[in-house]
């Protein structure tokens, strides 16, 4: 599937800015099955200094500055991008899950690929005893680590109601997690704290699900997402493996990886700092098109 994707962020202030400075995680990643074809971003007003980078993830960030005087940031991602999924291992055929743990622990490498990194609590995915407790449940001694992982995913989904009002970006995971609601973020988290307190390797991806319309009906602009789900390490040589709590379902031909890092706060899509003061709004607006849609 090829992808024309186009994710337009507006800041609205109350009271004019001064500066701004924020850092960028728009760009789709060239990765495994996913090719980038093409990609820039817009801001206006227009900085007046912008720096690309790759971070020790493998994600793409644009460090920008802007230091003319503005009452509207409008920040747009363009981008054409191919995907080639390719179906996941048979789940049984997956190596225990206790070896697998074993393996990432005694990992010889700190290199961006060793799962080593992923074992650890993080400030948005912190241990947390009853989310350990939760995934355990999944996980008996000897069962193949993605036959666990699968269930585990299915679990949530099953047991954690979908709120958009139920939380917001900065919500603790255990509040989430009491409440039994929220979002993907909240979700894709979980899951992830569930894992690494089983000392299992797991990750945080953010990108986007295509949605795709009820027969008979039109494809709406701006219907598509911001998503986020998970990548358990399945030993060698299966590697990472990416599922989706909030759907119940492996990520698929309609999931496009923008960034992948240990939680929401390592791939955030725009953060930075202004100089300013009053309320300010944001309104974000995402459309993925394949090519050859109507």
């Amino acid at each position: 599937m090829i992808y024309d994707i186009s994710h337009v962020t507006t800041y609205s202030y109350e009271a004019s800015v001064g500066a701004t400075r924020c850092a960028i995680r728009l760009t789709p990643r060239d990765c495994a099955r996913q090719r980038v074809l093409s990609s820039r971003i817009d801001a206006s007003p227009t900085p007046e200094s912008a720096r690309s980078s790759i971070d020790f993830f493998g994600n793409h960030i644009v460090e920008t500055t802007i230091r003319e005087p503005h009452a509207r940031l409008r920040i747009a991602l363009y981008a054409r991008v191919e995907v080639d999924r390719v179906e996941p291992p048979a789940p049984c055929l997956t190596p225990a899950w206790e070896s697998v743990s074993r393996a990432a622990a005694g990992s010889r490498t700190l290199a961006r690929e060793s799962p080593v990194h992923w074992l650890f609590p993080s400030r948005q995915a912190p241990l947390y005893a009853p989310a350990t407790h939760y995934a355990r449940e999944s996980f008996p001694p000897g069962r193949p680590v993605l036959e666990g992982a699968e269930e585990l995913m299915r679990r949530i989904q099953r047991d954690f109601a979908y709120d958009p009002h139920a939380t917001h970006v900065a919500t603790p995971l255990a509040e989430a997690f009491d409440a039994r609601g929220g979002v993907c973020q909240d979700f894709a988290h979980i899951m992830i704290a569930g894992l690494r307190g089983l000392a299992l390797p797991a990750a945080y991806v953010s990108g986007y699900i295509r949605t795709i319309p009820a027969r008979g009906q039109p494809r709406l602009e701006g219907a598509d997402a911001s998503h986020a789900w998970v990548a358990v390490w399945c030993g060698e040589p299966f590697g990472w493996i990416h599922l989706d709590p909030t759907n119940a379902m492996y990520a698929d031909e309609n999931h496009i990886v923008v960034a992948l890092g240990r939680d929401y706060a390592d791939v955030s899509p725009i953060d930075g700092v202004i100089v300013g003061a009053g309320r300010q709004a944001l309104d974000v607006s995402v459309d993925i098109r394949a090519v050859g849609d109507l």
